[in-house]
């Protein structure tokens, strides 16, 4: 890097102050923000610069420059490793595969190499419960509750594992809703959208159900799945009412309540009559919602064939609360 360059002034100034925004940067230099902009993303890009906020408000600052140590593993794990790793850090920065695998150990004081033989065997036994890429949660259901009307249920992943914590859909599903950025919305979309497709299709569905959030968010994950799915199918009429006291089922840590609550703030009132039904939900933690919303799809005699729920992510016990999405 040439001394006195615009690349070095700009870390050098980022360097001083801790962090800066585009405008303060661009008026220091005396330069372009489209000029700024081609330095900044480059420095974003090979991590030299970490970004926080959200426009009109966001900040630029240098990344952590400690560098953790290399570490050898046998290819099968790393590979593991690579496809299935997330964590955010405290400040709110992405990371993936063993770049992650290997903050999260070195913040626990472990040592990466023995968790990750550990890591890859907890998939190992999470992974038996899924078949093409779906795992069957009509077991956890008959266990919680005296009636189940759903016939099929099935989740993307499961929103988190022991020891380890969320899985890396868990986490792109928290934080996607939690942050409300689109981009980050928009990908975690995409990301299931062939799943949901194909499960529509070797399902036979004709009408879906997209179970109507409990709080109120400007970007809403379930109706930018339903744009993302663009779906030439019915979308059955599915409302949760406004009550004096709004009470989330997320808030709720007993199963009696959990069924209440969603007896009495979710309606369906569709009028037709379909062969197969989907219900798509973002989270499973006990399942009620789910579960009383294809009570009342059967009550009001709208499948002739199975309703099926479909869950981003879903709890591994019977009643488990996943309280932050």
């Amino acid at each position: 890097m040439a001394k006195n360059n615009t690349a070095e002034k700009i870390l050098d100034y980022i360097k001083d102050k801790k962090q800066v925004t585009g405008n303060e940067l661009s008026l220091y230099l005396g330069i372009s923000r489209q000029a700024l902009f081609k330095h900044l993303n480059r420095f974003l890009a090979e991590k030299i610069l970490i970004k926080s906020g959200r426009p009109p408000k966001v900040f630029y600052l240098l990344a952590e420059t400690k560098k953790s140590q290399n570490y050898f593993l046998e290819p099968e794990i790393a590979e593991e490793i690579k496809d299935n790793y997330l964590v955010v850090t405290p400040s709110g920065e992405f990371k993936e595969g063993m770049d992650g695998f290997v903050y999260w150990c070195e913040k626990n004081k472990l040592d990466p190499i023995k968790t990750a033989s550990e890591y890859v065997k907890t998939l190992a036994k999470y992974e038996v419960f899924k078949k093409n890429g779906l795992i069957n949660g009509k077991q956890k259901f008959v266990s919680t509750f005296n009636q189940v009307n759903l016939d099929k249920i099935f989740y993307l992943d499961f929103y988190s594992i022991e020891r380890f914590g969320k899985t890396k859909l868990g986490q792109l599903l928290l934080y996607a809703k939690q942050s409300q950025d689109r981009g980050m919305i928009k990908a975690l979309v995409e990301s299931v959208v062939p799943r949901i497709n194909e499960l529509i299709k070797k399902s036979r569905i004709d009408a879906v159900g997209f179970i109507p959030p409990t709080i109120k968010r400007e970007v809403q994950f379930m109706k930018e799945l339903q744009r993302g799915l663009a779906l030439n199918l019915r979308i059955l009429n599915i409302t949760k009412i406004k009550t004096p006291v709004i009470v989330p089922q997320k808030s709720l840590s007993n199963l009696t309540d959990r069924i209440e609550n969603a007896k009495k703030s979710i309606v369906v009132e569709d009028v037709g009559q379909y062969d197969n039904i989907l219900l798509i939900d973002d989270a499973v933690g006990s399942g009620a919602t789910l579960n009383e919303t294809a009570g009342q799809i059967k009550n009001r005699n709208l499948a002739r064939g199975k309703i099926i729920g479909l869950a981003i992510t879903g709890s591994f016990k019977g009643f488990d609360v996943i309280s932050e999405v």
